[in-house]
């Protein structure tokens, strides 16, 4: 009888362990995707503001609509891509693209003036900082559930419910790496 009560008890014990790490897994899961939805709401904030600045500096630089259209392209592309290696790749093309326009926009002197311009800039490197807070923190996440996934013995829970690790959001283009030299401050 004793070896029956220690065999149940073991099962008892593994199948507890199991419930555990399987809630685990599945709350750090939930937080990686937590994270990646604050990114992406600071990446719509980001889309939202662009067209009220491409529309504000539009008439000041009737000479750059390539630019301009250069800038409303990467925007569309950057708010339709999907998960973090593509979003990384699109907002990198963004990023030049915005900083293009800032440095043709150094050279209206109506456009450093302009209120308007000035808080949309303001926004827009609000928004850039917030990004990167989120960004930083889906990353801490996403790695933390990785590690959660491949370490033994959990790894075994993980591969027999089908977990897969999260996508971090990396630079992928040595061009991305690159400090921009963009001067927010509208002064001469």
């Amino acid at each position: 009888m004793t070896p029956l009560i220690l065999l149940l008890a073991f099962l008892v014990v593994v199948a507890l362990w199991v419930v555990a790490t399987y809630n685990r897994l599945i709350g750090i899961r939930n937080q990686t995707i937590n994270g990646w939805k604050q990114i992406d709401v600071q990446l719509k904030r980001r889309h939202d503001l662009i067209p009220n600045l491409v529309n504000t500096v539009k008439g000041a630089m009737e000479f750059e609509q390539s630019t301009l259209t250069m800038v409303i392209e990467a925007r569309n592309r950057a708010a339709a891509a999907t998960g973090p290696a593509d979003a990384a790749a699109k907002e990198g093309m963004l990023t030049q693209a915005l900083g293009k326009l800032f440095a043709l926009a150094e050279s209206y002197p109506a456009l450093k003036s302009n209120e308007n311009v000035k808080m949309l800039q303001e926004e827009l490197a609000s928004t850039e900082n917030k990004i990167g807070f989120a960004r930083q923190f889906y990353n801490d996440i996403a790695t933390r559930f990785n590690t959660a996934q491949q370490t033994f013995p959990a790894n075994l829970i993980a591969s027999s419910f089908g977990f897969k690790p999260s996508e971090l959001f990396e630079v992928t283009e040595a061009a991305e790496r690159a400090v921009p030299s963009v001067d927010l401050s509208l002064k001469k």
